[in-house]
């Protein structure tokens, strides 16, 4: 679901805020000046196991919504790489998003020498073939309107790093 004005926004916050446990990811418009600085994130994407929730941040209760999950003690946000969206979270939104857990931590734990990543993970928990489209990848987020592809890409990075939390048996700690 695309989420862009305070109605939807108010919707997801509901859909969301009862989940222990949420997939989490950030998109940027990409730079490609040197020393050009990325105003990002633009869009935020939190995924239960069955649905994911892409926030565009243009609108003032979505970047409002989108803080609240993000600082929520009460629910872990799951995701891969994280280290850089946290950086661009707190000067963009001006919130350190709290009890987030990198995957990538996880599968270190486990005896993976280095990062794995999304597309790694999904192949080794999962036995899938991850796709992640470059094109998508390196597009305008930034945009007031995102294609159809940008929404799949996004929604996707958020949902498979829940589902690769649940596969790999994990449950939120106790609060």
């Amino acid at each position: 679901m695309v989420v862009s004005s305070r109605a939807q926004a108010e919707q997801a916050f509901e859909a969301l805020d009862t989940s222990p446990v949420l997939g989490f990811d950030t998109e940027s418009k990409p730079t490609f000046a040197k020393d050009e600085v990325s105003l990002g994130p633009h869009v935020v994407q939190f995924s239960t196991l069955h649905q994911a929730h892409v926030f565009q941040l243009h609108d003032p209760v979505c970047r409002d919504v989108v803080c609240a999950l993000l600082q929520s003690q009460r629910i872990t946000k799951v995701g891969f790489g994280l280290a850089g969206d946290h950086q661009q979270i707190l000067r963009t939104l001006r919130v350190t998003p709290q009890n987030v857990l990198d995957l990538n931590a996880v599968f270190r734990n486990r005896g993976y020498p280095k990062e794995i990543g999304v597309k790694a993970a999904v192949a080794v928990v999962l036995n899938r073939r991850f796709i992640k489209s470059r094109k998508a990848t390196t597009s305008n987020w930034a945009n007031r309107q995102l294609s159809e592809s940008q929404i799949v890409y996004a929604a996707n990075d958020a949902w498979a790093a829940m589902q690769v939390y649940h596969a790999l048996g994990m449950t939120a700690p106790a609060n």
